[in-house]
């Protein structure tokens, strides 16, 4: 039975048993009414951002309740992913595009002074959090992008610097043998004449093991560690879209958001997602509150959901309720079709300005015991798990082999 997109509007339950799809994502969305109610108004100062930015934050705590600015916090909690190598959803160290080129988006908000920058497409410059920050403060502009974003970050005194590490590139080339018929081209999902790929026989999905086996065979053979090579592999079959998003309040009640990404892994070049983009990777209204996303961009900038989440917020709705509201469009912009919702997946970090915070996801994670998390700090550093509004992970197709246990233990797995 599939639910029609009026009953879906009427009750906001997705109910869905679709033709191919099997394992969790056939069971019915969540129900809006069946999500723990609300709580009122938190603690200031507070921070909320994307899981990737746990181990920063409790710095960039201590700074903000010294009295810091909040945009200067935030940056603080992205940039140390931006600068580590082993981190491959952020700056140095990103996954490249289908060329091998690292290209990273960024876009921050300042509410004290209702300010704002934004960079796209740059090449050969790590901390491009800190570049839409400077474009904000230095520039008359808002937006930069490529190389014109590149020299301006030069001229204002960022270093150049090869952004891709040995591990990236060894992903990337992995990437390439297995795909050299495969890439971003087209058409996408959002196409009317898209199709999901057809159920697997017996023999076929025996056929897919095998070759996911000789995936990881080829990863030994390029030199990536045993550890990280069932990792490595998953990030090929499955690209990542890799980012950071960080909202920001303090005990005056200023606010600030910051989101910063390497983007969509083997892109085309040039390719710009939701991050770098103002009302939908970011967005933060000084009067109301801040929110950004992670997950896939296109679908985002199609609904301006970090816009569409704060207007909400405006208009009375809870943090938790005007998150599920953005991904309520994302699912009605595909009619409820599970066919094409389960190769997408969005996180939202939400931030109001009496100090209530929500994250919303639009599955509950990527795989079973994986669910989607993010970090909060008003106090007490801790992460949460993301409220969904669907039942089940998204990526199911093409089904992943169980990985070994002994390999689940390794850490370098789950990251």
């Amino acid at each position: 039975m599939t639910v029609s997109r009026r009953d879906f509007v009427k009750t906001s339950v997705l109910g869905v048993a679709a033709a191919g799809v099997s394992g969790p994502a056939a069971l019915a969305a969540a129900a809006a009414g069946e999500n723990p109610p609300q709580s009122g108004a938190g603690k200031r100062p507070i921070i909320v951002c994307a899981q990737n930015g746990f181990a920063c934050a409790e710095a960039a705590y201590a700074f903000l309740k010294g009295g810091g600015d909040t945009l200067e916090a935030a940056i603080r909690v992205v940039k140390g992913p931006e600068d580590d190598p082993n981190d491959d959803s952020v700056g140095l160290g990103g996954l490249p595009n289908e060329e091998g080129v690292v290209e990273l988006d960024a876009c921050c908000m300042h509410g004290p002074t209702r300010r704002a920058g934004s960079v796209g497409g740059v090449r050969n410059i790590k901390n491009v959090s800190m570049v839409s920050k400077a474009v904000m403060e230095h520039t008359g502009h808002v937006m930069l992008v490529g190389e014109g974003a590149e020299r301006f970050a030069v001229a204002m005194g960022f270093p150049r610097e090869n952004l891709l590490t040995d591990r990236s590139r060894k992903i990337w080339m992995l990437w390439k043998q297995f795909n050299s018929d495969r890439d971003w081209w087209g058409p996408g999902i959002a196409d009317p004449h898209w199709q999901p790929p057809a159920p697997q026989s017996k023999p076929q999905a025996s056929l897919w093991r095998d070759r996911i086996e000789q995936l990881r065979q080829d990863a030994a053979g390029l030199g990536i560690a045993p550890e990280f090579q069932w990792a490595a592999v998953r990030r090929v079959v499955f690209p990542p879209t890799g980012t950071i998003h960080c909202s920001v309040l303090n005990e005056k009640g200023e606010m600030s958001g910051i989101t910063t990404t390497s983007g969509l892994a083997f892109k085309l070049p040039g390719r710009c997602g939701d991050s770098p983009v103002i009302g939908a990777g970011c967005y933060t209204d000084q009067d109301v509150g801040s929110a950004g996303a992670t997950g896939s961009g296109e679908e985002n900038i199609k609904v301006a959901g970090a816009h569409t989440i704060v207007e909400n917020m405006r208009h009375g709705m809870s943090p938790q309720d005007a998150g599920m509201d953005a991904l309520k469009r994302i699912v009605r912009n595909y009619n409820s079709d599970m066919n094409k919702l389960r190769f997408m997946d969005m996180t939202y970090y939400i931030l109001r300005k009496d100090g209530a915070y929500a994250g919303v996801s639009l599955w509950e994670g990527y795989s079973a015991g994986h669910p989607h998390k993010f970090a909060v700090h008003d106090g007490t550093l801790r992460s949460e798990v993301a409220t969904p509004l669907m039942k089940g992970y998204s990526q199911e197709w093409p089904p992943f082999p169980p990985i070994p246990e002994e390999l689940k233990k390794d850490s370098e797995y789950l990251k």
